[in-house]
């Protein structure tokens, strides 16, 4: 993970000779159209299928820059002898990639199959929303069947170091030393393939005076308490996931989708363990689902400075992102009835147990995705977030969407506008906090050009929490006319005047840019 000092002096000085000629080429007016399509409609019961998906056009960012410039090297490559990270270009940390399958766990740790037996199996049950068809409600379980092995302390902290940058976990205060060997326990697992999973429903009680944290429309239904058996064995990965079609229980039970506006809870127990307990949302055909992330938008994570990012998501407690919490508390509280909260993360499921605590004790309740194990391979992984989101879309053909992001995930940036002009209809707001409107250290551009087309009052470029305060969300109002927006549809970045394909870094600009990234890059090599 470290270079020597040659190699850090011979990057260096490439960066500090392409300072000096970077320029940025005139931007070329490209017409925009936007097409209406008709809502697509989900089966009643799908199977997850994680050869289908949607791959995304692996962008190098540097190379766009760069491109029609006479005399400089097209490709980061063979300008500085590495690729940009993963975290600049797809908006995917490094280190959430070539996690250890179950094998190669028990290889690396010398873990033999009697060793394993003799521990429990354990369940992952990822929180599902449920849709509304014409043969009733239809529950999207999902989840992970594994084995947890018995590993040392000493061995976890050998692990959970090779996670860290410049730290060693023994230098961690005693509480982040216990998080990172938790996260690091549960990164280390063996899937269980070919499992059959079983699940126990019942009416969800609100929890506490004032119900969830933030509020929560979510109500809990008359009755509903039934026994599920989960049609299909776990994936060779562990992983299940499918709509399963749960009964309707008559007489005082669950309240038909075309009968209410409340979203509905059950609480959804799975059978043989105590660690694969979840809730399920019941969410009518009408309302408004929010999608959100949670990096940098919901939490403070930092993904652009990789060694903070690290310990951010590894050691330190998750920490809310400035009062971002009143804003959802608000929403759901004053929001109707009908409204859903959707938290969707590209983490990959070993390490969501986490984030999953964190949402409950701090936002709204609401359904969770994550990155299943079937995306476990790299263009699988660029293309998860899109095709989680098209799945919630095609689901709810007929409810608003309020996607809520920050602008330094780039699959963001290109996912969300995308599923604008696709489901005209149905993105109701798109709000994008801008990292480096606020934060000096993301000096990684981010892209606004999927946004051309798209009404400019449909859509958010803000700075702080409170931007989002006041907004009449149901009728369509997205803008809050205070903050200075300047999208150029190109690339951008506010910590160093980068102002779209019409701009030029001249001097330091140019310096602190190309400077910047190489020592990003020296930090994560």
């Amino acid at each position: 993970m470290h270079t020597n000092t040659a190699s850090h002096a011979l990057l260096l000085g490439a960066t500090l000779q392409l300072a000096n000629a970077i320029a940025l080429p005139d931007p070329t007016p490209v017409p925009a159209k936007v097409e209406a399509r008709a809502p697509l409609v989900t089966p009643a019961a799908i199977r997850f299928e994680g050869d289908r998906s949607y791959v995304l056009d692996k962008r190098n960012i540097l190379s766009d820059i760069l491109s029609g410039v006479d005399g400089i090297a097209q490709s980061w490559g063979s300008v500085l002898g590495t690729d940009l990270p993963s975290f600049f270009t797809d908006g995917i940390p490094a280190w959430w990639q070539d996690l250890p399958t179950g094998s190669q766990v028990m290889s690396s740790l010398g873990i033999n199959d009697d060793d394993l037996d003799a521990r429990p199996t354990e369940v992952l049950n990822i929180p599902p929303y449920a849709n509304w068809t014409d043969q009733g409600w239809n529950v999207r379980f999902h989840g992970n069947v594994y084995k947890v092995p018995n590993i040392s302390e000493s061995k976890l902290n050998d692990l959970a170091n090779v996670f860290l940058i410049d730290t060693d976990i023994e230098d961690l205060p005693p509480d982040q030393q216990a998080q990172a060997r938790n996260l690091t326990q549960s990164i280390f697992i063996v899937q269980q393939g070919h499992e059959n999973v079983s699940f126990y429903l019942e009416p969800a009680p609100m929890q506490g005076a004032d119900g969830e944290p933030g509020g929560g429309n979510a109500i809990t239904p008359p009755g509903g308490s039934q026994n599920i058996t989960f049609p299909y064995e776990t994936t060779v990965e562990g992983d299940f996931d499918a709509f399963v079609p749960i009964k309707n229980v008559s007489g005082g039970g669950l309240l038909a989708g075309n009968e209410t506006n409340n979203v509905q809870r059950l609480n959804v127990y799975t059978d043989g363990t105590l660690t694969g307990n979840a809730t399920a949302f019941l969410v009518p055909p009408q309302g408004i689902t929010f999608i959100s992330d949670i990096d940098d938008i919901l939490r403070v994570t930092k993904i652009y400075n990789p060694k903070e990012g690290l310990l951010n998501s590894f050691a330190r407690p998750f920490t809310p992102w400035m009062n971002m919490p009143d804003i959802y508390a608000n929403w759901s509280r004053t929001l109707p009835n009908d409204t859903h909260f959707h938290y969707l993360t590209t983490t990959p499921e070993q390490g969501t147990r986490l984030y999953m605590d964190f949402i409950y004790k701090t936002y709204p309740g609401g359904s969770f995705d994550t990155r299943p194990l079937n995306f476990s391979d790299v263009p699988n992984t660029l293309s998860i977030r899109q095709y989680l989101l098209t799945k919630i879309f095609q689901t709810f053909p007929t409810r608003k969407f309020v996607l809520v992001a920050d602008t330094s995930n780039s699959d963001v940036m290109k996912d969300y506008p995308q599923l604008a002009h696709d489901y005209p209809n149905q993105v109701q707001c798109i709000f994008l906090r801008n990292t480096s409107a606020t934060d000096p250290e993301d000096f990684f551009p981010y892209d606004t050009s999927g946004f051309k087309g798209l009404n400019n009052r449909s859509y958010m470029f803000f700075h702080v929490p409170d931007d989002l305060q006041g907004l009449d969300i149901v009728n369509g109002q997205c803008l809050n006319q205070s903050i200075p927006q300047n999208v150029t549809f190109s690339r951008q970045d506010e910590v160093l005047g980068i102002h779209g394909a019409g701009g030029k870094l001249t001097g330091s600009a140019t310096l602190s840019f190309v400077v910047a990234l190489a020592a990003a890059i020296l930090v994560v090599l």
